[in-house]
């Protein structure tokens, strides 16, 4: 953890250095706390060379004068408007005077912080209109942060430094994705803050893919995960693309996606939707969750791999969510942080199995406390059945049986109704892994396809010479 001093030295470098730099130029408009971030550049020799204009438009009419009507002030669609305003204006007033020799930009953000009477949740969105070159047409970043600490004076300082330090990164440290995001967080404590949305568009950007960006940052620990959605959507804000919607997610690492995980997630949709009212039913939505331990490689994400399970997922029109989680208990906390309505996780017998081994229970209390996390609120896990392969038995949620020690807790929550018994009955999917499969890849038998979805064909391909998860 970074101590104040060591914070306070990077952070006033860095806003000087961007002041020595006479090719860099423009305007601060900041609403809702301070103005944190050009506070820095004022603080900092040299503030004429960066800084033109300032504002803070806080009263809702003159903000509403300058930007036009808005339905919510802290949201994308205000910071997009006050990035248009800023940066027309300060190309109107200065582009003829100085625009050959300087890449314009204009930071803008919007944001709630912790009131005398407010308990959250706080936040803000911040974005930058810049140029990549002198003269060259506008791309934009756009990130929202979520505030995680109630203390005021504690948020200023996160916006405050987290501002320079975007600015810093996007002028100096763009060409290199890691190192750009690495410079973000840069002398932050991660647990002040998230940043559950980055995205680049603009002049210069049109290949770029911001999935890659949104993996960063979830490996980097700025993001607690990452979700991408189908159908053209992109990357989206997990507590905002998911507030007040059902949940089903099925845990895994999708290698390869087969025919059982799509079978599984119906039979627990299905399921689970008895449990909803028709209201509810319209906002359900399918999730499918990788921890990004399971795409790592050694000491490299393999992106090709990544993208490939994402899009597979996308064309067959499931969410996905990346995560750096392993315990199941912190998923439900997670789920719980986005949304308020019905969770169901989806599991497997062998998956059930695993919530009774200690080593996943890393909190006092052990498998109490970790049981007491996952069934957060309405959260319950829906166990579709297995096949010993060995004995042929055919396993369900009410014939499984518990670690001796735990037999009366799991009775307890089956009975309860936290873990609820899924009918399945294709029997054939049952019997084949997906290490199965990889093995039938690897040995050229065409069968094998009779097990993967069509759109994951091309992914379950390039796995051959591996052994599958």
């Amino acid at each position: 953890m970074p101590s104040d001093i060591q914070t306070l030295a990077a952070t006033q470098e860095k806003a000087f250095f961007i002041n020595m730099d006479d090719a860099v130029y423009g305007s601060f408009a900041e609403i809702g706390a301070g103005q944190e971030t050009a506070n820095w550049f004022f603080r900092s020799s040299g503030a004429a060379g960066t800084v033109a204009k300032t504002i803070s438009a806080y009263d809702m009419t003159v903000s509403d004068t300058l930007y036009g009507s808005v339905r919510r002030y802290v949201s994308e669609e205000r910071l997009r408007q006050m990035m248009e305003y800023e940066y027309t204006q300060l190309i109107d007033c200065l582009a003829e005077k100085r625009g050959a020799s300087t890449c314009f930009f204009s930071f803008c953000s919007t944001v709630k912080c912790k009131g005398y009477k407010d308990n959250g949740p706080w936040a803000a969105w911040i974005g930058v209109r810049f140029q990549l070159k002198p003269g060259a047409p506008p791309s934009d970043l756009i990130m929202h942060v979520r505030l995680l600490v109630p203390d005021q004076e504690i948020q200023k300082r996160v916006l405050g430094v987290l501002g320079v330090n975007l600015l810093y990164a996007l002028f100096y440290k763009r060409e290199r994705m890691e190192e750009f995001v690495q410079c973000v967080g840069e002398h932050l404590d991660n647990s002040l803050y998230e940043i559950d949305l980055m995205r680049f568009s603009g002049h210069g950007f049109s290949m770029f893919d911001n999935r890659i960006l949104a993996l960063q940052l979830v490996q980097s620990g700025l993001a607690a995960a990452a979700l991408f959605c189908p159908g053209g959507e992109g990357v989206q804000q997990p507590s905002d693309f998911l507030y007040k919607r059902p949940i089903v997610l099925m845990r895994g690492s999708f290698l390869p996606l087969c025919k059982i995980h799509l079978e599984m997630m119906d039979s627990v949709r299905a399921k689970f939707c008895e449990s909803l009212t028709p209201e509810q039913r319209e906002r359900e939505i399918d999730i499918c969750e990788i921890s990004l331990s399971n795409l790592l490689r050694g000491q490299e994400v393999d992106l090709l791999d990544f993208l490939d399970r994402v899009d597979a997922l996308a064309a067959l029109g499931k969410t996905v969510l990346v995560t750096n989680i392993t315990h199941f208990h912190r998923i439900s906390i997670l789920l719980n942080q986005y949304t308020k309505e019905p969770v169901a996780i989806a599991l497997s017998i062998g998956l059930l199995h695993e919530l009774f081994k200690e080593k996943w229970a890393d909190m006092p209390g052990g498998i109490l406390t970790s049981m007491a996390h996952i069934f957060l609120n309405q959260t319950k896990c829906y166990v579709t059945p297995w096949i010993n392969r060995k004995t042929g038995e055919f396993v369900t949620a009410g014939t499984y049986r518990a670690p001796e020690k735990y037999h009366y807790l799991y009775k307890h929550l089956l009975e309860s109704g936290s873990i609820v018994e899924v009918p399945y009955f294709n029997q054939k999917l049952l019997f084949l892994t997906p290490r199965d499969i990889i093995r039938m890849i690897n040995e050229d038998k065409e069968e094998w396809k009779e097990y993967v979805p069509e759109a994951a064909h091309r992914m379950a391909e390039h796995l051959k010479g591996g052994t599958g998860s």
